[in-house]
């Protein structure tokens, strides 16, 4: 929680106890910012690590759960992530490139968080991809005219 000076920050704070457990006041509006839009663009990354992994794991016919499920079994320094068609919400999609616009106002380019951007647009296609081949090896095909884009 960051207000815009020392007062408006313990009054915020205090209101948002009302309703939360933890509030962390931090010094300004803008760390605030920051510290969410970090939160997101780290989720967006390990999602797209972990969405490149399977897509490897699969290549070479190897579990990426029970890949997953191995790591996980270290006490310190790894968190599990796990693969799907992309990242969900309205924040996760969002930030990264939020961040990435904003860095340029400072001549700042961010390629990690753009590349991983670029793996997690793709995973719908890989995901549908995946579902046809499946599909088509059990003898069923989806019928295009039948497909519903809402």
């Amino acid at each position: 929680m960051g207000g815009i000076d020392p007062n408006s920050t313990k009054l915020a704070t205090s209101l948002y106890r009302q309703v939360a457990e933890v509030v962390v006041p931090v010094s300004c509006p803008e760390v605030a910012e920051m510290t969410k839009v970090f939160e997101n663009v780290f989720r967006s990354v390990n999602i797209a690590l972990v969405n490149e992994l399977a897509q490897l794991c699969e290549a070479m016919g190897i579990s990426v759960w029970e890949v997953i499920d191995a790591a996980a079994t270290k006490p310190f320094g790894y968190m599990p992530f796990y693969p799907g068609p992309g990242v969900g919400g309205h924040c996760i999609p969002l930030d990264p490139y939020y961040l990435s616009n904003k860095a340029r106002e400072y001549d700042f380019h961010t390629r990690f968080i753009e590349l991983a951007a670029e793996i997690n647009e793709r995973m719908p296609y890989h995901v549908v991809s995946r579902i046809v081949g499946a599909l088509n090896a059990r003898g069923k095909s989806l019928n295009p005219r039948c497909w519903c884009w809402g």
